[in-house]
């Protein structure tokens, strides 16, 4: 940013330029702690096998790629001339992404139709990756994580269950139109704003039985945004009714 395009502190751009700040380096987070932990790993371990090795470099290299498409979605203005369309892949590839390597907590179910939705890629893995984290962090210690995605008429629904509760703040970071100034709930502002991008919505709920689910559903067939559009802020960061810790 140059001493030009400054602007006095408290102006909308400002605040824009610092949320856009906040969402890449949130985002940002997850690959680059899957990508240390791999690489440790194939540091640290002489022991695995040739096909361990292979598979451990495989995941880091699709965790470089994913971060490698974070910061030309979110780092810049114009991060490419002419931008890329956005890759489509089947869901099952994006959710063996999210949960390969992450222990017997986190399963996958996935539904066999729902499988083999072609979907953007990079825009669903940060919903799926957004959803886990928030379970990881704030469900109970050592509860079960489960990725599940089911396809019932042109309606792809995905949802990450977790043995917690919804409660106001949870559901608040879902609808605020921005993110609370403290940054609660901005992994869950991101999935609702990526939700609308794409025709869809996002909610929390109660499991019947017991527990918490997050839904985000999604028309079929997932239509790509438009190359070049951008994920990120649409307007400046605000206090809202309900701000605070999110579960």
């Amino acid at each position: 940013m140059t001493a030009e395009s400054m602007t006095p502190a408290g102006r909308p751009d400002d605040r824009n330029e610092s949320l856009s700040i906040r969402v890449l380096c949130h985002e940002l987070r997850t690959p680059v702690r899957a990508l240390a932990a791999l690489t440790r790993a194939l540091a640290e371990q002489p022991a695995l096998t040739t096909p361990d090795r292979r598979a451990i470099a495989a995941l880091a290299h699709e965790h470089a790629v994913h971060l490698g498409a974070l910061l030309d979605d979110l780092g810049g203005p114009a991060a490419r001339d002419e931008p890329e369309p956005p890759r489509r892949v089947a869901l099952a590839a994006v959710v063996h992404a999210v949960t390969a390597g992450a222990g017997p907590r986190l399963r996958a179910r996935l539904g066999r139709s729902a499988a083999d939705v072609p979907v953007p890629e990079q825009h669903v893995r940060q919903i799926l990756t957004n959803l886990v984290d928030n379970a990881r962090r704030h469900g109970p210690a050592g509860g079960g994580i489960v990725v599940r995605a089911a396809l019932r008429g042109s309606t792809l629904t995905l949802s990450v269950l977790d043995e917690g509760r919804p409660c106001p703040a949870l559901r608040a970071a879902l609808t605020r139109p921005v993110p609370s100034a403290a940054g609660h709930g901005l992994g869950l502002w991101i999935v609702r704003r990526l939700a609308d991008r794409y025709g869809g919505t996002a909610r929390a709920r109660h499991r019947s039985g017991g527990g918490l689910a997050v839904d985000v559903r999604l028309p079929v067939p997932v239509r790509p945004v438009p190359p070049g559009t951008r994920i990120g802020p649409g307007g400046p960061p605000q206090r809202a009714p309900g701000s605070g810790p999110h579960r």
